[in-house]
């Protein structure tokens, strides 16, 4: 997992291949003016989807994890909490992974919570666990999705 801000975005762009795109993408992006929904950068290898939630207590808030994704979570509007914990010490599956959606679902809690801001970021690769969508009030946010290189 790492937490960063949008102004230090260099060092980790080299992380991944399509890193850089998806931030210059985010950077660029006036996401006041677009519709919550699904928006393919590069066809399913890079997208992002815009999601408006009402923020969920800690205990409403389920671990998940992906295989083929990595997620990259900001909020626009709201401050959003995300719970953390290792994959590989996930032990209880509440509901097994669902291919065509790319998510487990998991009993275990966080170990760890992370507060983020607008201007901030959180990546979440495979190998960590997450519990999104913790907060108070309306949240609006963007996840980016980054295919796993194979």
């Amino acid at each position: 997992m790492i937490l960063d801000s949008l102004n230090n975005t260099e060092k980790i762009e080299c992380l991944h291949p399509l890193f850089k795109k998806a931030f210059d993408y985010v950077k660029s992006t006036d996401f006041s003016k677009m519709e919550d929904g699904k928006y393919e950068l590069d066809g399913s290898r890079l997208y992002v989807s815009i999601a408006s939630i009402f923020g969920k207590e800690k205990q409403d808030a389920a671990i998940e994890t992906h295989k083929k994704y990595i997620d990259i979570q900001m909020p626009l509007l709201g401050v959003e909490k995300i719970g953390w914990k290792p994959g590989c010490e996930l032990q209880e599956e509440s509901a097994p992974y669902n291919e065509q959606k790319d998510i487990t679902f998991y009993v275990d809690r966080p170990t760890a919570y992370t507060k983020i801001y607008p201007g901030q970021f959180a990546i979440y690769f495979p190998e960590d666990g997450h519990a999104p969508g913790i907060g108070q009030g309306n949240i609006r946010k963007v996840i980016v999705k980054v295919q796993v290189e194979e």
